[in-house]
């Protein structure tokens, strides 16, 4: 049978598949609670989110503020890194029920002394409730409330703000009704906000043709951290399979000095758990993670499940692949892309449970090591439950630990891979040009329920993708590229020295890089400087003064009356911190408009002076009115703003 309560709590948000699944907060962030409350009748009713984390035992309750059509909200911090749970409380209050009766007839000058000793019965079962001062306050107006010839009095105190008060503080939670629980999941803050830079340390090299190490890569993390980056990612570290080992530009057979692919992990030199030994050492690696972390650095470390036919897993585990009847495993395949260097894991094993204790070992033996970030090669080619499975057991004993899932696949397979616990994500920005292609995007992650579980990470170039704008690109479109990730998106990332020396070779109709350093060493010029760096570098540190740009979600589109210009206004949640972004999509011609000041949002009239600071040329503007007319030149394509009112 059901239960007696007369109250409805429905619509919870925000939550994912019914409380099945984590939305996502950092420290400090706030959580906005709506749920729709509802009552037979036209009862009083009252409604508060209770919150408590998993290591308190007792929960805090918030009063939540009638909205419209029985629409309620409240909102509280999250303080600390783990898990959180909410759940939403409604009941008829009848105390306030009184108090609003009472108060319709006093207006409609009808005699309320019923009322009154109806509100005398109601006091008395709050006696022991309240505190001490109340306690005699309330005891007083029920010997007022019984006392007729005080009866002004009576009614003046029976509607009193401090009555109300009093209600409001010891509710009678009657025939309550309360929701199911619902997960919020809290990052440090570096999930929300991170710069990453990805180089192959094999290239860090000073002499042309020799295998860089981890020592060598001491040289350029000064000239990271001067760009402004905060996480140095590297391609895997491990030793390379000697068996079909892929060539220079991806050749089938490599020649003798062929380096291999990175992602071709394993061979007789180990696996999973080890260096390869041209980079260095374990210790080399240590010390490297140890010098990076004095530069406010840290390094990301690839975590690619495959393995090369040499790896010793073969051997060790040959139940952790699929066998065909002529005794080989099919190589991996994403056509038209083949990777005969590589072997899937057969995920079906049933040697399962052994298989994933192994990968969370791996993982939590580079945490030992160091690593608190790991960039994850395609994971949606692994079984969603167990990313689930294997990301918890890791933040069980190491909250701080970061996962970034590179998966350029289905948008839902994406979404389900953030569900399953990723702390970032890929997206398609990478491919995203024109402004309608850029607005749609931005407001599907930002505007939708996405923005409760997936953060993106906007890359405008990966070593396997070489976007064709960028292909023979004028300095221009990389800097318009770069601008449109690091404002648009709090976690942005580039695969460099390439991206900002504009090395964009192509294979010939492919988005790929030719000669690609996936498959070869190359050499670079580390220190050549160039606007690219330099532009890179001060809109990093415009990034790390202004919180505004230190969240992706606090974001609107405002008109500029030209498709080639797109401008944003972004804010931080406390609205300290406002600013103004205009940027060009042309990159070979001038392009001006007028752009829309939101005044409505900015809390400001028409004709309030508004002062707009370009924070990379430090140009500062007065703008009186709500168009306001700008003009972008392909050498600088872009005005970052700070609104300074």
């Amino acid at each position: 049978m059901q239960n007696q309560s007369r109250i409805v709590v429905e619509n919870i948000a925000p939550q994912i598949n019914c409380g099945k699944a984590s939305i996502k907060r950092v420290v400090d962030e706030i959580v906005n609670v709506t749920a729709d409350v509802l009552v037979d009748g036209h009862d009083m009713i009252q409604s508060s989110v209770h919150y408590k984390h998993q290591s308190e035992k007792e929960w805090k309750e918030i009063r939540m503020s009638s909205i419209h059509n029985n629409a309620y909200t409240a909102s509280f911090h999250t303080t600390k890194q783990g898990f959180y749970a909410y759940k939403v409380e409604g009941w008829v209050d009848h105390s306030l029920n009184w108090q609003h009766g009472i108060q319709r007839k006093i207006d409609d000058y009808q005699h309320v002394n019923s009322e009154l000793l109806e509100g005398a019965a109601i006091l008395s079962n709050l006696l022991n409730k309240v505190a001490k001062d109340d306690k005699k306050y309330l005891s007083n107006l029920i010997a007022l409330f019984k006392e007729p010839s005080r009866y002004n009095e009576a009614t003046q105190e029976a509607v009193s703000e401090k009555l109300t008060r009093i209600f409001k503080e010891n509710p009678e939670k009657i025939l309550s009704q309360t929701s199911e629980e619902y997960p919020v999941y809290v990052d440090r803050k570096k999930a929300r906000f991170s710069t990453w830079y990805e180089f192959f340390p094999r290239s860090a090299s000073e002499e042309e043709g020799t295998h860089g190490t981890f020592n060598d890569c001491h040289r350029l993390l000064p000239r990271i951290a001067k760009m402004g980056f905060d996480t140095l990612y590297f391609p895997p570290v491990h030793p390379i399979g000697e068996v079909n080992r892929k060539g220079k530009n991806n050749t089938t057979v490599a020649q003798d000095g062929d380096v291999g692919s990175t992602w071709g992990i394993g061979s007789e030199k180990g696996g999973h758990k080890d260096i390869h030994p041209a980079l260095g050492s374990v210790e080399d690696f240590k010390k490297l993670i140890q010098k990076a972390k004095e530069l406010d650095i840290e390094i990301a470390m690839d975590y690619a499940l495959q393995a090369a036919p040499d790896h010793p897993w073969v051997k060790e585990h040959p139940d952790w692949f699929k066998w065909r009847p002529d005794g080989t495993v099919q190589y991996a395949e994403n056509p038209p892309k083949k990777y005969q260097d590589i072997l899937p894991i057969y995920w079906e094993t049933k040697d399962y449970k052994n298989l994933w204790q192994e990968c969370l070992d791996t993982l939590l033996y580079w945490i030992d090591c160091g690593i608190y970030i790991f960039r994850v090669d395609n994971p949606h080619t692994k079984p969603y439950y167990f990313w689930n499975w294997v990301i918890s057991e890791v933040k069980k004993k190491h909250p701080d630990v970061l996962f970034l899932a590179e998966a350029f696949t289905a948008p839902k397979v994406m979404q389900q891979l953030a569900k399953q616990g990723y702390t970032q994500s890929y997206t398609y920005f990478t491919w995203r040009d024109s402004k309608h292609e850029l607005m749609a995007y931005m407001n599907e992650l930002t505007q939708t329920n996405q923005k409760e579980f997936m953060r993106p990470n906007f890359w405008p170039n990966t070593p396997d993708i070489n976007p064709f704008h960028l292909q023979g690109a004028p300095e221009s479109k990389y800097l318009q590229r770069y601008a449109l990730a690091a404002t648009l998106s709090s976690n942005i990332g580039i695969y460099g020295p390439v991206f900002e020396q504009m090395i964009s070779t192509p294979i010939p109709g492919k988005e790929e890089y030719y000669m690609s350093e996936k498959f070869q060493l190359c050499q670079y010029d580390w220190f050549k400087e160039n606007k690219v760096t330099t532009l890179i570098a001060k809109i990093n540190n415009i990034r790390k003064d202004n919180e505004s740009f230190q969240q992706t979600n606090n974001i609107k589109f405002v008109e500029t009356g030209n498709d080639s210009l797109i401008a944003f206004y972004k804010w931080n949640d406390d609205r300290t911190n406002e600013t103004l972004t205009i940027i060009s999509l042309d990159a070979y011609n001038e392009q001006s408009g007028s752009v829309q000041l939101p005044l409505h949002d900015l809390k400001i009239h028409h004709g309030h002076k508004v002062e707009v600071e370009d924070l990379v040329t430090k140009n500062t503007y007065n703008w009186y009115h709500e168009w306001n007319f700008v003009e972008l030149h392909a050498n600088l394509p872009f005005h970052i703003f700070k609104i300074n009112k």
